[in-house]
C-alpha cells in the first residue's frame, strides 16, 4: 500500500537532510506508529504520503514515494485527497467551515459523495467518536480535545484507504484516547484501512501498533516489529523501560503481558521501603489562593465556584475529561481570562489589576496553542525581546530553550517549528521573567519522552526555589514523574484533589504503567529503583 524507497529530503537551505536513505513499506491494513525525537523529521516522513512534502514546504526529494499504487512525484496533493487521508497536529489549522457537522461533511462534498450517503456517515462518524452532542457546536467554541476528534472524524467520513495522523491523541483525555485508538484499531481490522500516525505518548498506541519507525536524529528510519525496534530505542514508554530495567523476556508491550512478568519485581517491592519524596512533606503557605472562582459562556457554567490553592515549593496537576473547565480556570486564574465570580490572590494582589509586566512576574502561563505568543521573525528575536522584556541576561532564554528542545537554528521562523518546539520556546520565553506561579496548559503536546524529562527537571526546580506550579494535562505519566499533588476538574468543579500518589493510582483512568502494573505506592521506574537501591 505504501512504499518509500531510498528516500532522501532536504529542506531549502537546511545544512542537513531531514530524512536520509529511507525504505520503508506498508502492507494494506497495518497501523505503523512513527516515533522520535522531538525535531528528528517524523511530520516530514508524513507529509511525504500525501505529497505536502515538497509540494506545500518547498525543499529537494530523491527516491520514489508510492501510495496506493500512486507516486506522488506524479500526483499533486489535491489529486491523492481521495487516496490518503490527513488530520494534523493543528486541528483548529485545518478547519474551513464553521461548526461540527458542516466540518465532517465538507471533504465529502469536495468528492462528490452522494448526500444520502453523506448523511448517513456524518452519523456514523459522530456515534463513533461520541461527539454526537457536538454536532451545532461552532468549531471555536470547542476544546482542544473535542477539536481534535472532529478533525479526524472529517477524515473518516470521507472513508480514504489510508490515513495519516500526526498525534492524533495528543490533546486528549486517556479515556478518550483509548476511545480514539480504539476506533483506529477498528478501521484496520475491520475495514482494512492503513493508518500511519506520529506519536510521543507511546504508552496509548504501542499496543494498537504492527510496525514501529523510529526516525533519527540523522535523518535515519528503522522500521520493525514493535518489540524488536523498542528493545533499543532510546524513545520508549514507561511499560517497556520497566521491562528492560527487570530484564523482561519476551519484552513486554501491554500491561497485561507486564503484571503476568512482574511476580519477582512485586514480591522484591513489598520488602522495599515505600517512595519517599518531597510529595510527602509539607508546603508554605499559598501563593496563589482562589476561591468561589465563577466563568460563564452564555448559559454555560464553564467553571463553578472552584476554589484551588497554590503552595510554595508544590507542582500541582489539574486533570479531567476533555471540556471540563481546565484551559478556562487556567486563564482565569492568570488574570486575563474571563471571572464572572470569585476572587484570586498571587501574593496578596489580584494579577488582573497588575500591569502586564508586573502581572507576568507574577504568573506566567502557557498556553496550549503555543503560536499564539509567538509573533516575531526568528527564534533569535523571540529570545531576544524576552530577555529584555524580563531583564534578565542575554541569553537567558535561548539556553532554556536549548535545555527543553536541543539546538534549533536560531534563524528559524518560529512558525515554521515543530508543534513540540513551538512549546519549548513558548516556555523559556515565559520563564525567562521567573514569574512565582507558573500555569501551563497541556505543556507536553508534541514533546518526546527526552524533553519532558527536561521539562519535568525545570518545574520542579521552580518549586524548589519556591515557586508553584499548575499543569493542566492528559499526560499521567508527566504528571506521576513531576506533581506533588493532583486536582480533578469534571462539569466546571473540582470533585477531587489531594496527594498525587492517592490521586493518580486509584483511579482506572488515571494510574500511570507502573501503578497498573505494581500497585500502589509506585508510580514510575524512578520510584522502583530508588527502592531496590535502598533495600540493598
Amino acid at each position: 500500500m505504501i512504499a518509500i524507497e531510498g528516500v532522501t529530503f532536504s529542506y531549502d537551505g537546511a545544512a542537513r537532510p531531514v530524512l536520509r536513505d529511507v525504505d520503508l513499506h506498508v502492507e494494506e491494513g497495518e497501523l505503523v506508529v512513527v516515533t522520535g525525537p522531538t525535531g528528528a523529521g517524523k511530520s516530514s516522513l508524513l507529509g511525504l504520503l500525501n505529497g505536502l512534502v515538497p509540494y506545500f514546504t518547498g525543499g529537494h526529494l530523491e527516491g520514489t514515494v508510492t501510495v496506493g499504487g500512486l507516486r506522488t512525484q506524479d500526483h499533486q496533493p489535491r489529486e491523492l485527497a481521495a487516496t490518503v487521508g490527513w488530520v494534523g497536529q493543528d486541528p483548529l489549522a485545518g478547519f474551513v467551515t464553521d461548526t461540527v457537522e458542516e466540518e465532517l461533511a465538507y471533504g465529502m462534498e469536495q468528492l462528490g459523495v452522494d448526500p444520502q450517503a453523506m448523511r448517513r456517515r456524518v452519523e456514523e462518524t459522530l456515534d463513533l467518536l461520541g461527539i454526537a452532542d457536538l454536532r451545532g457546536r461552532s468549531l471555536r467554541s470547542l476544546s482542544g480535545g473535542q477539536q481534535q476528534r472532529v478533525a479526524i472524524g472529517s477524515v473518516l467520513t470521507m472513508h480514504p484507504p489510508v490515513l495519516v495522523l500526526d498525534e492524533p491523541t495528543s490533546a486528549l483525555d486517556p479515556t478518550s484516547a483509548e476511545d480514539v485508538l480504539a476506533t483506529l484499531a477498528r478501521l484496520v481490522h475491520d475495514l482494512g484501512t492503513t493508518v500511519v500516525l506520529a506519536e510521543h505518548r507511546l504508552e496509548r498506541v504501542v499496543p494498537f501498533a504492527d510496525v514501529v519507525a523510529y526516525v533519527g536524529t540523522d535523518g535515519s528510519v528503522v522500521a520493525g516489529a514493535p518489540a524488536s525496534v523498542l528493545a533499543t530505542s532510546p524513545v520508549v514508554p514507561p511499560l517497556v523501560d520497566l521491562g528492560r530495567f527487570a530484564g523482561w523476556e519476551p519484552l513486554p508491550l501491554t500491561v497485561r503481558e507486564a503484571r503476568r512478568a512482574s511476580t519477582t519485581l512485586r514480591k522484591a517491592l513489598s520488602d522495599a521501603p515505600p517512595p519517599t519524596s518531597s510529595r510527602q512533606r509539607g508546603w508554605d503557605g499559598g501563593l496563589l489562593t482562589a476561591r468561589g472562582v465563577a466563568v460563564r459562556y452564555g448559559p454555560l457554567h464553564a467553571v463553578r465556584k472552584v476554589d484551588l490553592d497554590l503552595p510554595a515549593g508544590s507542582v500541582t496537576a489539574l486533570m479531567g475529561r476533555n471540556g471540563s473547565g481546565k484551559s478556562t480556570l487556567l486563564w482565569a486564574l492568570q488574570g486575563s481570562g474571563e471571572r464572572h465570580g470569585g476572587d484570586v490572590r498571587v501574593l496578596g494582589d489580584d494579577p488582573a489589576t497588575l500591569s502586564r509586566k508586573d502581572a507576568r512576574r507574577r504568573v506566567g502561563l502557557v498556553p496550549q496553542t503555543a503560536s499564539d505568543l509567538l509573533y516575531l521573525e526568528s527564534v533569535t528575536a523571540e529570545c531576544a525581546a524576552s530577555d529584555a522584556e524580563a531583564d534578565t541576561a542575554e541569553g537567558t532564554c535561548a539556553a532554556l530553550l536549548t535545555r527543553l528542545a536541543g539546538p534549533i537554528d536560531p534563524a528559524t521562523n518560529p512558525r515554521d517549528l515543530s508543534e513540540g518546539q513551538k512549546l519549548a520556546l513558548v516556555l523559556a520565553v515565559q520563564l525567562t521573567a521567573a514569574p512565582q506561579v507558573v500555569l501551563l496548559d497541556e505543556p507536553t503536546r508534541g514533546l518526546d519522552y527526552t524533553a519532558k524529562t527536561a521539562l519535568a527537571e525545570v518545574l520542579r526546580g521552580l518549586a524548589r526555589e519556591g515557586g508553584a506550579v499548575l499543569v493542566a494535562t492528559h499526560d499521567v505519566e508527566f504528571v506521576a514523574e513531576v506533581a506533588d499533588r493532583a486536582a480533578v476538574m469534571a462539569q466546571g468543579e473540582l470533585i477531587a484533589s489531594g496527594d498525587v500518589r492517592q490521586v493518580l493510582a486509584t483511579s482506572p483512568a488515571f494510574a500511570p504503567q507502573v501503578a497498573k502494573v505494581l500497585g500502589q505506592p509506585w508510580l514510575t521506574l524512578r520510584d522502583v529503583r530508588e527502592a531496590l537501591e535502598d533495600r540493598s
